[in-house]
């Protein structure tokens, strides 16, 4: 269970996350690997100082005989790249998401239909590897949960030279992408520091697209730190983004509790027959558990509120099956505190006429000693079908047994 908190007030850059997450420890051939499945390019690590501070850098560097190296991509070029290269599931879909928002903040700026957008600077190398490589980053440290600041996107009395990301001449700071990305996404921003660009459209795709949450650091017990920088310098202003990554602490203290989180959301048009499926799939996810609970919504119609328990590192996961196999177009998180007996499963023979049946048992100890079994329905069954017997009767029995089990 690993959250990563993301200092982004002074500003976010692709290569600045990038290089905040190696600093933490992320796999450097891992994330290198992850780029070159998709572009032909390596990244540099390395370290140096910054107004006496001392920061990560993450450069870039194509391939000396790449000739596909200039900035103007399609998204759907994009998209075809991802989709085809050999990377994890998770990468994958979480760069193509990246991606897929800042196609959608161009067309919205161009007036012009998602498909056709032609990316300039974040179409090169640079900002594909930066996306990819975060993803990959992010896998590499088992991240489960992204916490950002509000992002400091820049001064409004500056301006950039937009050629390379929206095609023509100067335009204020923050840029029109940035700002279009934070009203789709609802990610907080706040002014500066300083004028002019603190914000890239890369930086805001990849916070507003990964974030789980908003804010200050939650509690946690850290376990690494990271800082990254890009390459533009500012005298006097250390301008950096940090990374925090940690273990987090219980919801109602440090109290022993485990960390659980609860997914819901309303569902008040999905076919009846389909719920068997979505709990089904939930718990094939890695949820803990999974239950519906029916509910009275506005205008009097009927519905469910679907519950999912999970580690948070199973939060994705659970996420991506609710709304692939449910009609539902958001969903709740709370963290809640969770205490688990310890458990463990044997296998009790059941001797009849018939020959041995075996039935696994689940068991849950309390100070050394047994206080709930609950046999496997399915093996029960099998029994029950085979012998004739009653499977009130084969529960009873499996049930006696494994409490005679003792500590084996």
């Amino acid at each position: 269970m690993t959250t990563l908190w993301v200092d982004a007030g002074r500003g976010a850059a692709g290569d600045m996350l990038l290089a905040a997450l190696w600093d933490a420890g992320a796999d450097a051939t891992a994330v290198r690997a992850a780029v070159r499945a998709v572009v032909p390019a390596d990244v540099v690590f390395r370290h140096e100082v910054r107004d006496g501070f001392r920061v990560a850098r993450a450069e870039v560097v194509p391939d000396a005989e790449d000739t596909r190296s200039g900035p103007d991509r399609r998204w759907a070029d994009i998209k075809r790249a991802l989709a085809t290269a050999p990377l994890h599931g998770r990468v994958r879909d979480q760069a193509t998401a990246v991606f897929a928002a800042l196609a959608a903040a161009e067309a919205e700026i161009h007036g012009s239909d998602v498909d056709r957008v032609h990316f300039h600077e974040v179409g090169g190398h640079d900002s594909i590897a930066d996306v990819v490589g975060v993803c990959a980053a992010l896998h590499a440290l088992g991240v489960s949960r992204v916490v950002v600041t509000p992002v400091g996107v820049g001064g409004a009395s500056g301006s950039e030279d937009a050629a390379g990301t929206l095609g023509h001449g100067r335009v204020p700071a923050p840029v029109p992408a940035v700002l279009h990305l934070a009203t789709a996404t609802g990610a907080p921003v706040l002014a500066g520091p300083g004028a002019g660009e603190t914000c890239t459209p890369t930086g805001m795709a990849l916070l507003a697209t990964l974030a789980d949450g908003w804010g200050p650091l939650p509690p946690l017990r850290p376990a690494a730190l990271g800082a990254g920088a890009g390459s533009r310098e500012t005298p006097g202003r250390f301008g950096a983004l940090r990374v925090v990554l940690g273990a987090p602490v219980g919801p109602l203290g440090d109290t022993g509790a485990d960390v659980a989180l609860v997914t819901s959301t309303n569902v008040d048009d999905l076919d009846p027959r389909l719920w068997p499926r979505v709990l089904a799939c939930l718990l094939e996810a890695g949820a803990s558990d999974a239950w519906l609970a029916p509910i009275l919504m506005k205008k009097g119609r009927p519905a469910h509120t679907l519950h999912v328990l999970s580690d948070p590192e199973r939060a994705s996961a659970v996420r991506d099956v609710v709304v692939r196999e449910t009609s539902a177009i958001g969903m709740r998180v709370q963290a809640v505190a969770k205490h688990a007996l310890p458990r463990d499963e044997v296998s009790v023979a059941l001797h009849g006429e018939h020959g041995v049946d075996h039935v696994r048992v689940k068991r849950a100890w309390l100070d050394g000693r047994v206080v709930n079994v609950q046999p496997e329905w399915e093996d029960v069954a099998v029994a029950a079908a085979r012998t004739g017997t009653p499977a009130k009767v084969v529960l009873a029995r499996a049930s006696a047994l494994a409490q005679e089990h003792g500590g084996s």
